[in-house]
């Protein structure tokens, strides 16, 4: 075969490639815009609920201790405590049909113990003074400040599995919209600084100035909101189980296995369904079983003198066996992750079976316990709480401008979507692009599946449907 003559070889120049990409660019820049567009059309309204209630949630400790004052401390300190189990027993005494689940001790003399009980098959939590033992306020533990919130944020006050499922798609279009746009944000010449790092307040009511209300907060902010998502994923149903399957599949979350005293056990039972304040490391954890050799079950003030002499940092809870064969857990997700503790301890012989502390973590699991104090805000305290609120308050904006952007470029008659590109290749590529978040995020990738088959077969076959859609 002869060798192709040298005059008709043209080599790619500076020059050439730089004419290429400014035909080719228009195109993708199309094409990554109408992801961003429907993604934001149909997720914004579910992000800021997210964002208020996070928002409202990070401030937990503050707003609850102003709203349950009364109940969080006690009147008078008194010269001793109350032994905790006289405490138990005069409570259960005093309100028949109930049954304590956990304890809580602090180490702050004015406060008061919260106890997770049942009272007539009511989650309740009540607050007990501990010097004179009386109950100082009861509340039904689904309907307290938190629980609101948090439910707001994890189901959006909606039953079933599916709202959670919708929360999780949500935060993981919330990544690709915040990938997407800094694509679309990004500086395609020497532009000036306003419009691109400030925003160019001057030009108020207009599209531009919705514009830069839109893009220069999402930049600055960025990368607080990809770490906010990424800290919360692994609470999150579908996503979260992978994540909790990886580290331990790696022996990246806790370590092969903690027990002191015994084999690894055979039980299903795992700590996050027998105890309370379990840390997220360990929640999946198998719970050992007591072994009876004929002791009598030891009762809550010595569990408290083991925690104590295991070097547990309070606040910790002390969870309550189940059964004859039960444990009781110690166990704390600490304000301070390297703080977190979970040990079961045998019911009779007082034996410490699992001990698993941060310090035993593999490198995920600290990770994940990092991030998961900082989307709590208490990791670093008022400064994680303010910067918690910043981020929420700027996706809040952020969703809110995006709308004004849509209704002054929207047509009448029409949704407003930008336009397919011309060239299918760069349709076809970043679609390629997507499924491949869709493979890294599952729902992402089944709802990629069902946005094509409902454009394929519903709205391309229906004409109005059609001329809507279209730009």
């Amino acid at each position: 075969m002869s060798a192709r003559p040298t005059e008709h070889f043209k080599p790619s120049t500076p020059q050439a490639r730089k004419k290429t990409a400014a035909k080719w660019l228009p195109y993708l820049y199309q094409s990554v815009w109408r992801w961003h567009f429907y993604a934001g059309i149909i997720f914004a309204p579910f992000l800021i609920i997210l964002a208020f209630s996070g928002s409202m949630y990070l401030f937990k400790p503050q707003i609850e201790g102003y709203l349950y004052k009364d109940m969080l401390t006690v009147r008078e300190v008194g010269s001793a405590a109350m032994p905790y189990t006289d405490l138990i027993e005069k409570t259960v005494r005093a309100y028949p049909g109930t049954s304590i689940s956990s304890i809580t001790l602090t180490d702050n003399l004015e406060s008061t113990i919260k106890l997770s009980a049942s009272r007539n098959g009511t989650a309740t939590t009540m607050y007990a003074d501990p010097y004179t033992g009386n109950i100082t306020g009861m509340l039904n533990s689904d309907k307290t400040f938190s629980a609101f919130f948090k439910k707001m944020h994890s189901q959006l006050l909606l039953k079933g599995t599916w709202a959670n499922r919708l929360v999780e798609l949500s935060a993981c279009w919330a990544v690709i919209l915040t990938v997407t746009g800094l694509y679309l944000w990004w500086p395609r010449n020497k532009a000036a600084i306003w419009g691109t790092i400030l925003p160019r307040l001057g030009k108020r009511g207009s599209r531009t100035f919705w514009r830069d209300i839109h893009a220069v907060p999402a930049f600055w902010l960025s990368l607080c909101m990809l770490v906010l998502i990424a800290s919360g994923l692994p609470w999150s149903g579908v996503l979260g189980g992978q994540i909790d399957r990886l580290a331990n599949a790696t022996n990246t979350n806790y370590p092969p296995f903690a027990l002191s005293f015994l084999a690894k056990p055979e039980s299903v039972t795992v700590a996050k369904d027998i105890a309370d304040d379990v840390p997220w490391a360990v929640e999946n954890v198998p719970v050992p079983v007591s072994a009876s050799g004929g002791y009598l079950p030891l009762n809550v003030n010595e569990i408290a003198s083991i925690a104590d002499k295991q070097s547990v940092r309070k606040p910790y809870t002390i969870s309550m066996p189940q059964g004859e064969t039960g444990v009781y857990t110690i166990s704390t997700a600490h304000e301070r992750p390297g703080r977190d503790a979970t040990l079961h301890v045998d019911l009779y012989s007082g034996a410490v079976l699992t001990d698993v502390r941060y310090g035993d973590y593999g490198i995920m699991a600290k990770v994940i316990s990092l991030g998961i104090a900082l989307h709590e805000g208490r990791l670093f305290g008022v400064v994680n709480q303010m910067l918690g609120l910043l981020t929420c308050m700027g996706v809040i904006l952020i969703a809110i401008s995006s709308y004004f952007m849509w209704r002054k470029r929207k047509p009448d008659g029409k949704l407003g979507a930008p336009e397919k590109p011309k060239d299918k290749r760069f349709t076809i590529g970043v679609l390629g692009i997507m499924l491949i978040f869709g493979i890294l995020m599952p729902l992402v990738g089944l709802s990629i599946l069902v946005i094509l088959i409902l454009d394929l077969l519903v709205i391309q076959r229906i004409r109005p449907l059609k001329q809507w859609f279209s730009a």
